[in-house]
């Protein structure tokens, strides 16, 4: 009965045009999508009168925001297997070619022995060694210095093969070229971004008003990227959003005007199926 009733409803479906504003905003190289609160209307007339006083009074003024805080945590101190996972995910890299790079830097003594169960950095290891001989460099040698002024403090793993340290460079070098310089980078990298911190942000709603019409906003607003200004490799996934402030106002860079059309109900899967029987107290057997 439910399938045949859904299967009804579905041939006897006409649809309907709809019509809706839709507000975007760049601003810090990210693109924001406002939708708006009367979510559609039906009425073409309604809808572009409220469009043309929109374009009229353009200007956007945040209502209000509600947040809460989420992290995302920096990478543990590398081992042998994390540096073939990330170097095959991240620079297409296989792990046979990883590790005859790795060791030859480990020989010409650039990075640590590359060999190691390890992700824990004993506590009597001089990491600000490590950190200071890597501030004079053109790309990560501004984060560097500030991970040095505030004092590296890496994310503790939870193994050790009490053999050797997690991989990290011992020795500045710029002088290497292709995967040689792709995998003392990444060891580099890693190894400040383990000795930062975890990236703040706030998973937020915005709230905004565009000549009395409302519109809002999803997004992740990163407060302090940290470990990630060094740590091209990871990205929040995400949707991320600029940081919005409440009764700041801005200008959006475009409001339109779009229509669409309703759709049918999808056809009735098991699973849907399966709640509906449970919804109205019917038992499993009764498919039987």
């Amino acid at each position: 009965g439910f399938v045949v009733e859904r299967y009804k409803q579905v041939q006897a479906f006409i649809p309907e045009t709809f019509f809706k504003i839709k507000v975007t905003h760049e601003a810090d190289n990210e693109k924001v999508d406002f939708n708006w609160k009367r979510l559609r209307v039906f009425n073409h007339t309604v809808c572009l009168i409220l469009y043309k006083m929109c374009l009229r009074n353009p200007t956007a003024r945040v209502l209000g925001t509600a947040s809460r805080p989420k992290s995302k945590w920096r990478p543990l101190p590398l081992d042998t297997v994390e540096l073939e996972k990330q170097a095959s995910r991240k620079m297409r890299i296989n792990a046979k070619e990883t590790m005859r790079v790795a060791e030859k830097l480990y020989t010409q003594g650039y990075i640590s022995y590359p060999r190691t169960e390890t992700n824990i950095f004993p506590d009597s290891f001089d990491l600000s060694a490590i950190v200071r001989d890597q501030t004079g460099d053109p790309n990560w040698g501004g984060f560097a210095t500030q991970l040095l002024a505030r004092g590296p403090t890496p994310r503790r793993g939870n193994k050790t093969d009490n053999a050797h340290p997690p991989i990290h460079p011992t020795k500045y070098t710029s002088g290497l070229q292709g995967n040689e310089k792709r995998i003392y980078e990444y060891v580099v990298r890693h190894f400040l971004a383990c000795c930062s911190q975890d990236a703040q942000g706030q998973e937020t709603t915005v709230e905004i008003e565009v000549a009395g019409e409302k519109f809002s906003a999803q997004g992740l607003m990163i407060t302090a990227r940290n470990y990630l200004d060094v740590f091209p490799y990871d990205r929040w996934s995400a949707k991320t959003i600029p940081v919005y402030h409440q009764n700041s106002t801005f200008q959006p860079t475009s409001i339109e005007m779009v229509d669409g059309e309703t759709t049918p109900p999808s056809l009735l899967h098991e699973a849907d199926l399966i709640a509906l029987m449970e919804k109205h107290g019917i038992g499993e057997w009764s498919m039987v």
